[in-house]
């Protein structure tokens, strides 16, 4: 059996390298797609599996968001085979991938018949080179998935369970993780909650959150998906619990935190902070990545433009002068 090799993909794949890719596998008679890598490379290898069966040479057209021309691809993406290198987006359970269309600056998602992976493959033993920068940035937002599921308005018993056993893996065990390269079990677990958070955004929903992030990063391309989420979850989060619309939510996710003793809302953000500062990411900055408050009203168009529909899923509606000021009180 022969293969070929497409290794154009970079840490936020984008239109032109997605539609090189197909035209790519279709020159080759490609008649499927092993994706090795993080979820950029499972995400771009999803959009490829499309293009490379599609007629159209325009990824775009097949792009439900924004500037896209909401045309469902005709046929089915070619299959896909996963094998992660990452655990944090869970890109190898689910069916959508995010693509960075440069020219538009517009940062979303596209899904076709096929693009979920046939098969799987997480083996932590692939995991263990990752910087560890980067082991808390992809942690976080495999956290992040399933924090937002859990406090979502569309969750349902199956997406909170999955959740729950996310939140609780991934808090546990990233710390080690990252300190301890060679800590496979530490690895394996946190692997387990990108897995199951995969599962969550499947079964259940993501918030405004990660549209408020994508955002940031489709004008910022250096800005790591999982860094730019850091950043503002403090005072995303803190929105909420503010309005008291979901308490017992934030209360139970500080206990599966590892604060069992957590008895008000406010005791989420004490644990979210403390893993922050455990996992050496409490002091990221918005400006080293040279974002400006000015951007804040474009960012929150984008975001809505891009990804409106996970507004949708926030467990109380916020005006916009709310979400601007989550940003705001975010920068640094």
């Amino acid at each position: 059996m022969g293969y070929v090799i497409f290794d154009k993909v970079s840490a936020t794949p984008t239109k032109p390298v997605v539609e090189e890719g197909g035209k790519f596998a279709k020159e080759n008679g490609c008649d499927f797609i092993v994706a090795l890598g993080g979820g950029s490379v499972i995400d771009a290898s999803k959009a490829i599996g499309l293009m490379a069966t599609n007629p159209s040479d325009d990824l775009w057209d097949y792009v439900m968001f924004g500037t896209g021309k909401k045309q469902w691809p005709p046929v089915p993406s070619l299959p896909i085979v996963a094998i992660t290198t990452t655990a944090g987006t869970g890109s190898e359970t689910d069916g959508g991938a995010v693509i960075t269309n440069p020219e538009t600056q517009e940062k979303t998602g596209v899904f076709g018949t096929g693009t979920m992976p046939v098969i799987a493959i997480v083996d932590p033993e692939l995991m263990v080179s990752v910087p560890a920068s980067f082991k808390a940035y992809q942690g976080f937002d495999a956290l992040f998935h399933s924090t937002e599921g859990f406090i979502s308005n569309k969750r349902n018993e199956m997406s909170k369970m999955v959740a729950s056993e996310a939140i609780r893996n991934v808090s546990a065990n990233l710390k080690a993780a990252i300190a301890e390269p060679e800590n496979i079990e530490a690895v394996s677990n946190v692997a387990f909650g990108s897995y199951l958070s995969g599962i969550q955004m499947c079964v259940g929903s993501c918030t405004s959150a990660h549209p408020l992030e994508h955002a940031l990063s489709a004008m910022h391309e250096k800005l790591p998906h999982g860094a730019g989420l850091i950043m503002i979850s403090k005072a995303y989060y803190q929105t909420f619990i503010d309005k008291h619309v979901i308490d017992d939510r934030f209360v139970e996710m500080a206990r599966l935190m590892g604060m069992q003793d957590a008895d008000k809302p406010e005791d989420f953000i004490t644990v979210l902070t403390k893993m922050q500062e455990e996992c050496g990411v409490a002091d990221l900055k918005m400006s080293d990545y040279g974002i400006t408050p000015e951007e804040f009203p474009g960012m929150l168009q984008n975001a809505k433009d891009t990804l409106g529909v996970n507004f949708l899923n926030d467990p109380c509606a916020l005006t916009d002068e709310e979400y601007l000021k989550i940003y705001q009180e975010s920068y640094r």
